[in-house]
């Protein structure tokens, strides 16, 4: 069976217990770095097609813990702007190379690292002010796209909800239902576009133990670590993952 290998499988089994301690503590925001490693080791869309269903899952599994804690206008928002975003990104999976996107989703993982670190050291000035409604459409069909591309939805999602000034909890819930929306959503054209084969599927049953193992910490995890402990881990991974993609692409 395709990349049914000890190496594989213990790679796509770390990587899928991170995605689901993001997703189930820290709000989404470093759940895309699962697909960026698979897609070091194997075509990118196979990783996406992969991970798909882990993270619906795993989205499943977050929903009882922040069931209604989440804020309803501002995941609305993200969500209907997210749409125009993932029909945007089907356009363009069809018509693209497998190193486009190698190139893409290490962009995207580096660009997440810069801008995360130039806030932290106040070189770019945080939101102040909550964003219109407006600006939550746009950076909801940003975030469905780059879901659609990497499930990297996170970092444009969290640019508008941050703003809004929510709690820790409201602000994981919110994304919560939101990707749980989000990833539904795009499972249609992911279909479509052969992104699952029984072999993925196969693959996803041997893997979804882990992505629930990877939500049950990540709940733990949201009121136990600190969100600075878990995402310095986060944005070590990803500068490397993100060079060594655009490097396999380009080489």
């Amino acid at each position: 069976m395709m990349y049914l290998n000890f190496e594989f499988i213990v790679i796509a089994a770390l990587a899928t217990v991170f995605a689901g301690i993001s997703k189930g503590g820290f709000g989404s925001g470093a759940a895309f770095a699962s697909a960026a490693i698979l897609a070091t080791i194997i075509e990118p869309g196979t990783a996406i097609g992969i991970m798909l269903p882990l993270l619906i899952l795993m989205d499943l599994g977050s929903l009882k813990p922040y069931w209604k804690k989440w804020r309803s206008r501002e995941s609305w928002i993200l969500i209907i702007g997210s749409i125009p975003g993932v029909i945007l990104g089907t356009l363009l999976y069809s018509n693209v190379s497998a190193d486009f996107f190698r190139i893409l989703i290490g962009v995207i993982c580096l660009s997440f690292v810069i801008w995360q670190s130039l806030q932290k050291w106040n070189v770019i000035e945080k939101s102040v002010h909550p964003l219109r409604d407006l600006y939550g459409i746009f950076l909801g069909c940003f975030a469905g796209f780059t879901s659609f591309i990497s499930h990297a939805g996170g970092p444009p999602a969290a640019i508008y909800l941050l703003s809004k000034k929510p709690s820790k909890t409201e602000y994981q819930a919110t994304t919560v239902i939101v990707f749980w929306a989000v990833n539904l959503a795009k499972a249609i054209p992911y279909t479509f576009l052969g992104l699952f084969t029984i072999d993925t599927l196969v693959l996803d049953m041997i893997l979804s133990p882990f992505a629930l193992l990877g939500v049950w910490i990540g709940v733990k995890a949201h009121y136990l670590i600190s969100e600075e402990l878990f995402f310095l881990f986060t944005y070590i991974l990803l500068t490397i993952t993100g060079v060594r993609l655009i490097w396999v692409a380009l080489v």
